[in-house]
């Protein structure tokens, strides 16, 4: 049976203004850069420049005598405002900075991607209609690292549902032959075995390369486990063959097509700081990289034809439309405009927090000094939330004088030494990474063993612990890092 009754329920929601805001913070600068040259292009109310100078202008119109005719809003052409054809003022004006000033925008390298690349060396070869086909579709099915992970039986359906391509596994076995015959060696594998097996077909036969191949088809999963002595005692391989199969292994790729351009150059991503922090006089000083962020103002246009709009009596319904349209994106303008000078002030008020907490780190450079900081501590100091404090060093970078990273590096949870002080749990994996570059490789120490030397160093920590510390670092554990 179904009843009706009334609630009453009290909840809290963002406003659009808000989200706005709260997406905005969120950005690193590069982004920020690309979305306010959107709102630039969406919004012909906004333009690029300095808010103080559109006011002095309309200003001096309003109290210029020779100009102080009313306009009068059917004198206004709402078309020539609004025209597609028009060419926003933001794409006419040029930064002109003194020959002084460093240039902090990055150069963008052109070129083709590794699917063009080898979509390109597919075009040369000799095949029938369907093996292209079939070899161009498995191009499209590799991944980043130019594994194909999915199985052939799949990619037959897909081909059948997607593309209306009817095949079967051995045809499409063949086409593989053909992706795998392609450059850069290893492309088109289906695993890390046989991407590394596949370049070594390319090699020329000799016996150490031949001992090499034998090994990864055979004794694949042994090599990965470093049970090298059970590979040696099999082979009857001494420690120098082993050492020298183990050179040709790491001289391979195991992502062959992982951040390949098509000169074969790896292509490394230039970082731009959010944040820049210099030392002057033995104080530090904080800024905000604004360097390729424009200036933004409103419509002078916009505002008079409002303005106008307003001081008239009576009102067509089409000027009401069209005035409808201009109030609302002067509205946007103006939210996106105060969006960003408070994106500014956040920024500026956290990374300020940061910096007075670790400003014994970033006047010395030590990371022995840095404190431990967790995202609380710095709402508790700012009095924001700590979403906005996460917001704020989620992707984004400072500049130091010893060097640029991520800001979220610098948070780090704390524990008590054998003295009783609060240590940083970053400087416990310092040490922790230091002791395992010290180690003998050929006898790696394991975890309950780390975990005495740094207790003798006075820093009680469990072994569980030094795993957690160890995976976070990316190190392996002390079973696969053994070396000859």
């Amino acid at each position: 049976m179904l009843k009706q009754r009334l609630s009453q329920k009290f909840s809290q929601k963002l406003s659009p203004q808000q989200i706005q805001l709260m997406k905005l913070i969120q950005l690193p600068t590069q982004a920020l850069e690309e979305r306010i040259k959107e709102e630039l292009e969406e919004n012909p109310a906004l333009e690029e420049g300095e808010e103080g100078y559109e006011e002095e202008a309309l200003l001096s119109n309003e109290h210029d005598e020779g100009d102080s005719q009313v306009i009068e809003a059917e004198d206004i052409n709402i078309d020539e405002y609004l025209s597609d054809d028009e060419i926003p003022e933001y794409r006419l004006q040029a930064n002109n900075y003194s020959p002084d000033d460093e240039d902090a925008r990055v150069p963008v390298s052109g070129g083709q991607t590794f699917y063009e690349n080898v979509l390109d060396q597919l075009r040369m070869r000799r095949l029938t209609e369907e093996e292209f086909q079939l070899s161009e579709y498995l191009i499209g099915s590799m991944e980043e690292d130019g594994y194909i992970r999915r199985n052939l039986v799949s990619i037959v359906d897909d081909l059948a549902f997607s593309a209306n391509i009817f095949t079967d596994e051995e045809s499409l076995e063949k086409a593989l032959k053909v992706v795998q015959s392609l450059d850069p060696a290893g492309i088109g594998a289906r695993s890390l075995q046989e991407c590394l097996l596949l370049q070594m077909q390319r090699r020329e036969s000799n016996y150490y390369n031949d001992v090499t191949s034998k090994i990864l088809s055979k004794y694949f999963d042994e090599f990965s486990k470093r049970h090298f002595e059970k590979i040696m005692e099999r082979l009857q391989l001494n420690q120098e063959d082993m050492k020298e199969v183990i050179s040709i292994i790491t001289q391979l790729n195991p992502k062959p097509g992982n951040s390949i351009t098509s000169q074969g150059k790896h292509i490394s991503q230039a970082i731009t700081p959010d944040f820049v922090i210099s030392i002057k006089e033995g104080e530090l000083e904080l800024s905000l990289n604004a360097r390729n962020v424009p200036e933004l103002r409103i419509s002078g246009d916009y505002k008079v034809m409002l303005e106008t709009y307003k001081s008239q009596k009576e009102h067509s319904k089409q000027q009401n439309e069209a005035v409808m349209f201009v109030k609302q994106k002067l509205d946007s303008a103006r939210w996106f405009v105060d969006a960003i000078r408070q994106r500014q002030q956040t920024l500026l008020i956290v990374m300020g927090a940061i910096m007075e907490k670790q400003s014994e780190y970033f006047l010395t450079g030590d990371e022995r000094d840095i404190k431990p900081m967790i995202l609380k501590d710095i709402a508790e100091v700012t009095e924001l939330d700590i979403s906005t404090i996460s917001r704020v060093a989620s992707n984004k970078y400072v500049q130091t004088p010893y060097g640029t990273f991520l800001i979220k590096e610098i948070f780090s949870e704390s524990m008590t030494n054998e003295q009783g002080e609060e240590v940083s749990t970053r400087e416990i994996k310092n040490i922790l990474e230091e002791l395992i570059d010290n180690e003998d490789k050929s006898k790696p120490v394991p975890d309950d063993q780390l975990a005495l030397l740094l207790k003798e160093r006075g820093y009680p920590i469990a072994r569980r612990t030094i795993a957690k510390y160890r995976d976070q670092l990316n190190i392996p554990t002390a079973r696969l890092r053994k070396e000859l």
